[in-house]
């Protein structure tokens, strides 16, 4: 569809609003979903993409999610003393900065099998575990969502994105199959996750718990392993992913009208808008079949790394965020120049190479 000056500016503010208020304004930071839902059903009206069809995939979409968010939760309220025990045994035979990269580099590694949600759940409830002070906790899960998103890419299993990916390429001339994102991606993806497990690594000192034993969750609910806080969470996370299927669909045709026929090096920096709307929305509206492969690297590797600056930008983040009772601001502030940094990189490498 074609969209009039107005719409085109109301979006674009939206963008805005959607970026910047929830760093700003501690009751929209505090009601996340609420307000991203409404964002979400503003940009649809204002696109005019109302259909029954998209009512029905918001309503659908976050079933799965959801789901596995409320069984996990209620399995590892049953499992959590063994789990617990496992933890605490790791920290003490390995120590806990070997402990913190092994957790940070095999959720990475495996979340393209296990996929991204199975490793956020893992993450966030481990991390409640570890003999970490607040800051250092919201640390590790930066870290770790950074590197499960990167990893989780390299499949059709590990998350939407790769889904889209390879369905879209899956013909001439690219004949994308199973490994072709393994192929293309993996030793970025690789280095990237290394990186992240360092960092985690090299947590400092003073955000270490002196006292030996794990420290009790910082999330708001009295019992995080209560069954209420279990259905509170899982239905925030569903009104959570909703929300984000109202906003990638309302904004949809903005982005189809501005970055779908950017070059390599515009797309990159253009989908610094992943930390607000679904990569795979992005992905779909960018990728063709006659895509270069040189594009195509550039376009991921800023979808994913930009995806874990902000709470929204991708599953893994608004699970452990949900979990652990992070906040914007907290959030923002331990990944946007991690981010922005990474993204350098990535963009000088990539043109060197490639």
């Amino acid at each position: 569809m074609e969209l009039s000056v107005v719409q085109t500016t109301l979006l674009s503010l939206l963008i805005a609003v959607v970026l910047f208020l929830p760093l700003t304004v501690h009751k929209v930071e505090e009601n996340l979903e609420a307000f991203l839902f409404l964002c979400g059903v503003f940009a649809v009206t204002v696109s005019k993409v109302w259909s029954g069809h998209l009512v029905l995939t918001a309503l659908e979409d976050p079933i799965k999610i959801t789901v596995a968010v409320l069984v996990a939760g209620l399995l590892f309220r049953k499992f959590n003393k063994h789990l617990q025990k496992l933890t605490q045994k790791a920290v003490k035979t390995l120590g806990l900065r070997w402990t913190l990269f092994a957790i940070v580099f095999l959720l990475g590694i495996t979340s393209s099998l296990i996929t991204a949600i199975i490793a956020a759940l893992v993450l966030s409830e481990v991390t409640v575990m570890l003999p970490l002070e607040r800051k250092g906790r919201v640390k590790l899960v930066v870290y770790a969502c950074f590197s499960i998103g990167m990893g989780a890419v390299l499949t059709s299993i590990g998350e939407p994105l790769g889904t889209v990916v390879l369905s879209k390429l899956s013909g001439e001339p690219h004949n994308a199959d199973f490994f072709f994102l393994i192929d293309h991606l993996g030793w970025f993806v690789l280095g990237g996750i290394v990186f992240m497990s360092g960092l985690a690594s090299a947590i400092r000192d003073n955000t270490i718990q002196k006292a030996p034993g794990p420290k009790p969750a910082d999330a708001s609910a009295p019992d995080e392993h209560s069954v209420k806080s279990i259905v509170i969470r899982a239905a925030k996370v569903y009104l959570f992913v909703m929300a984000l299927v109202f906003l990638g669909d309302g904004l949809k045709p903005l982005a189809m009208k501005t970055i779908s026929h950017l070059s390599a090096g515009w797309l990159y920096w253009i989908n610094t808008l992943s930390a607000v709307l679904d990569n795979a929305t992005l992905a779909a509206i960018e990728v063709t079949p006659d895509i270069s492969t040189r594009t195509l690297t550039f376009l991921l590797m800023s979808l994913i790394v930009s995806g874990g600056m902000l709470i929204p930008g991708n599953i893994p983040n608004i699970i452990c965020a949900s979990k652990l009772g992070i906040k914007s601001k907290e959030w923002a502030k331990a990944a946007v120049g991690l981010g922005a940094a990474v993204m350098v990189a990535y963009f000088i490498i990539l043109t060197v190479v490639l």
